[in-house]
């Protein structure tokens, strides 16, 4: 497999099976992609969580495979995913020729904008929607100076043991992300993807983590992508044994026993003992309740 900055994960839960983001390149999505032999034409579902190249940059190679797959993303003014709004948004000035109007004077009720990939099929999420029983997507937007108002999704999952999230990027917060989680299930067991965290300062992220880990009582982190490197270790030594490494190609499983197995000859860690490992790996292999990166900045 190849790195590159950019995020993708395969989840697969409850007989469903759902692509998170598409990567950075691609090409690099297709060569991961086939290292793992995931079979993207049997999705059920894909969810883009935001609008940044780094997410949404392998859509291509997605819709080559499968165009008609749902994709859900997030609703933005004019966005890149489309965007639709009555026409009566607009100021009219009926002394104006005709000709000289919008639309010559009749709009249609409904104005309908394009996105960038015109034949993909599009649902837009406004705000926070159980798309399929016990599978919510988070609609959050970011107030951060770098990134004010834009919206992102993240995917969470009500199972048995607790919400399973899973986040792209996390410009409107973890923690607010992780609050919105609580409102479905009070029981935070496992949080996968970015923290975007890379840039922050130390006791930025020492308060992060001990929110997390002390307020929401979090079971599980995997993070990965823009969460930052000293945050990995402030999160490692908060979370000990249950903190599961999460590098480009790892299989995470989650339920009352979480593991990762890690690819490219890094150490699987460890939360329970050998008999669990063994559980685990017939669990990851009957291709559910689990989670695969397949496009990670993370070996």
């Amino acid at each position: 497999m190849e790195k590159d900055w950019g995020f993708a994960a395969l989840i697969e839960y409850g007989g469903k099976r759902i692509l998170f983001d598409t990567g950075d390149n691609p090409d690099i999505l297709a060569r991961n992609i086939k290292a793992k032999a995931v079979d993207l034409s049997s999705l059920d579902f894909v969810v883009m969580s935001h609008r940044h190249g780094d997410h949404m940059g392998g859509m291509n190679h997605l819709l080559s495979v499968n165009p008609g797959v749902r994709i859900y993303a997030p609703k933005e003014n004019f966005g890149v995913y489309g965007f639709s709004l009555p026409s009566s948004f607009y100021r009219r000035d009926e002394s104006l020729p005709p000709e000289q109007r919008y639309y010559d004077g009749t709009p249609p009720q409904l104005m309908k904008f394009g996105s960038a990939w015109p034949s993909a099929n599009f649902e837009l999420i406004e705000k926070t929607t159980e798309i399929a029983p016990g599978i919510h997507l988070i609609a959050l937007v970011s107030d951060k100076p770098t990134t004010l108002e834009l919206r992102e999704l993240s995917l969470a999952i009500d199972t048995p043991d607790g919400i399973v999230l899973v986040v792209g990027c996390s410009h409107p917060g973890i923690d607010k992300i992780v609050e919105a989680a609580t409102t479905i299930n009070p029981r935070i067991h496992f949080i996968a993807g970015g923290f975007h965290l890379v840039v922050a300062k130390d006791p930025d992220i020492q308060n992060i983590v001990m929110t997390l880990r002390d307020k929401f009582k979090v079971a599980y982190v995997a993070p990965g992508h823009c969460t930052g490197e000293p945050t990995f270790t402030a999160l490692k030594k908060a979370f000990g044994d249950h903190y599961l490494y999460a590098g480009l190609g790892t299989a995470l499983a989650f339920g009352a026993t979480s593991r990762a197995i890690s690819e490219a000859g890094q150490q699987a860690t460890s939360v329970k003992d050998e008999d669990d490992l063994q559980s685990y790996e017939l669990l990851a292999k009957s291709d559910d309740d689990e989670l695969t990166l397949i496009a990670q900045h993370r070996e």
